[in-house]
């Protein structure tokens, strides 16, 4: 799944990477290294805008509200809980189909968490001695540290209970759709690359020692779905709206394109944010099962 992602580029960096046409300054995220359900994110999106004389697409960057309310449900609250639609039945579910018919996007991050419970913490909780059992959180960022561009639908849900002219009175909401995770080994930090990511493939090699996942799927059964550069421009098009080709949209992106390291359990209260989040450590506080 993923519950917890970074997000620290400016949109000035992301309007140009993305190729964005239109965004709105008053609509800027402070860097956030700790984005939970129900914060702020930027999406990337293609629709008409409002009140144009001329009804085509433009690609824009949005901030919009991660958790997806339906736009027939009653209220938002069960959107804290559809922060993650499944790539296997995105298609059916009746919260999702209609998103994914005419409003996909893209929600671009550093890299995003996941946790692992460590070997000692889970012998108790199988034992009954320990409900909540301490993790060890992994950050999973794309090798060469380019954009992770993760698939994502929105959507726009009316609060009835406020007037039209109420700027609240319209939500705009998103999800990040998720894949099975890669079981293929994780790949290493290119010879080439500078200083820091030479001790940053120094400490991957201690972690691997150490006993520590060597795959996504050691960490966690699912990713999100990570576009790569060359599937953005039919992803985000809401000219495409046929489900049977858009579902071969979904197909997982080429392996080795992204990597893990364990980080400071900071990550895990979410009022805690900065840089120092996303740090690598050269072993993971917590022992694993690997």
């Amino acid at each position: 799944m993923c519950g917890r992602y970074a997000a620290s580029r400016r949109p000035e960096d992301l309007t140009g990477l993305f190729g964005v046409e239109k965004w709105e300054p008053e609509e800027t995220l402070a860097p956030d290294w700790n984005v939970a359900p129900t914060k702020g994110v930027y999406a990337v999106l293609e629709r008409p805008l409002k009140d144009a004389a001329e009804p085509r697409a433009v690609r824009q960057l949005r901030a919009l509200k991660w958790g997806l309310v339906p736009s027939w449900a009653k209220s938002p609250e069960g959107g804290v809980k559809m922060i993650n639609a499944r790539a296997e039945t995105v298609h059916e579910k009746p919260s999702y189909r209609r998103p994914f018919a005419s409003r996909r996007c893209i929600l671009p991050a550093d890299g995003y968490y996941e946790w692992v419970t460590g070997s000692g913490e889970r012998q108790l909780e199988e034992k009954g001695k320990r409900k909540r059992p301490r993790k060890q959180p992994y950050f999973v960022t794309p090798v060469d540290g380019s954009v992770m561009a993760m698939a994502g639908l929105y959507e726009f849900w009316r609060d009835r209970t406020l007037p039209d002219e109420h700027p609240r009175a319209w939500w705009v909401t998103c999800t990040v759709i998720t894949t099975e995770a890669e079981q293929e080994p994780f790949a290493e930090v290119p010879a080439a690359a500078d200083a820091a990511a030479d001790a940053a493939a120094d400490a991957k090699d201690s972690v691997d020692e150490d006993g520590g996942p060597r795959s996504l799927a050691d960490i966690h059964p699912r990713m999100p779905l990570v576009l790569t550069q060359d599937r953005w421009a039919d992803w985000l098009d809401p000219a495409r709206t046929d489900p049977d080709d858009l579902r071969a949209l979904l197909a997982p992106p080429p392996a080795g394109l992204l990597r893990a390291y364990p980080v400071g359990t900071g990550v895990s209260d979410v009022r805690n944010n900065g840089p120092e989040l996303v740090t690598e450590l050269e072993a993971p506080e917590e022992a694993t099962l690997f």
